[in-house]
């Protein structure tokens, strides 16, 4: 989008931080409701910003966030002049969330989509056992553990990546398949899976072991499977800044110690 004057509306989340921000920014450049606007500017944390993506999934509408929480790794920096230009110059990426078939003890179906993953956990003290398969093969008989996620390349660097799962390039057709707490077979880390191929995981002894599932914040209790594949029909615009493009962000992040 180089060169182009594009029309931008501001999201807060409620911090204190980003409702101040909000309130410069908007003496500064004026404030326009969304539909009026091609670019939404979201203030917060990286939490915020994946509530914006939801919010306006599908919309046309393009993200460009600015820390005012934490981590802010899916943001750029938070500075308040030079704004127009920035987003005239900024990087695009399309991203597509995953899709989450879950049938529950009750047999009822629930679908959500996941911009950065969707994650199983066990429900109680004992373990989960889940069979796992690829594209309708099973590949894996029996997994132990804590649980087990599929992760976009945007959410590698989220939950996938506390879980000792692989750090994706947001533009890689890739998923991240990566247990949590594996026990049985320990020595089993998971796999990197074409974004084309679909993930489908039973839940072995529902009753007595339990599963919960959840896609980013939408969360289905008791499963008894699932499938989980991408959404190409489904995607959200984010923006980063040239000097800090989300290539650098991942290069920075693998050399960290």
């Amino acid at each position: 989008m180089r060169g182009t004057i594009s029309s931008f509306s501001f999201h807060a989340s409620e911090t204190p931080e980003a409702q101040n921000a909000v309130q410069r920014l908007e003496r500064l450049y004026g404030a326009q409701t969304p539909d009026d606007a091609n670019i939404i500017v979201a203030l917060g944390g990286d939490g915020f910003m994946l509530q914006v993506l939801h919010r306006f999934m599908n919309s046309g509408k393009a993200i460009y966030g600015m820390n005012r929480g934490t981590v802010g790794f899916l943001m750029n920096a938070y500075r308040e002049e030079g704004l127009p230009e920035r987003l005239a110059h900024a990087l695009r990426s399309v991203i597509h969330p995953l899709h989450m078939t879950a049938v529950d003890e009750n047999g009822n179906e629930h679908e959500a989509l996941a911009i950065n993953e969707v994650a199983l956990f066990r429900q109680s003290y004992q373990i989960a056992r889940l069979r796992i398969s690829i594209d309708q093969q099973v590949r894996l008989e029996e997994l132990a553990c804590d649980g087990v996620m599929v992760a976009t390349p945007t959410g590698s660097t989220a939950y996938n990546l506390s879980a000792a799962g692989p750090i994706i390039p947001i533009d890689a057709p890739l998923l991240a398949l990566t247990p949590v707490s594996p026990f049985r077979p320990r020595r089993w880390r998971g796999a990197l899976l074409p974004n084309r191929q679909t993930v489908d995981i039973e839940v072995l002894e529902p009753c007595k072991r339990p599963v919960n599932a959840v896609a980013d914040h939408y969360e289905v209790k008791s499963i008894r499977r699932i499938q989980i594949r991408e959404e190409r029909r489904s995607r959200c615009v984010i923006l980063f800044d040239r000097d800090h493009s989300w290539d650098e962000r991942i290069l920075a992040e693998q050399f960290r110690y």
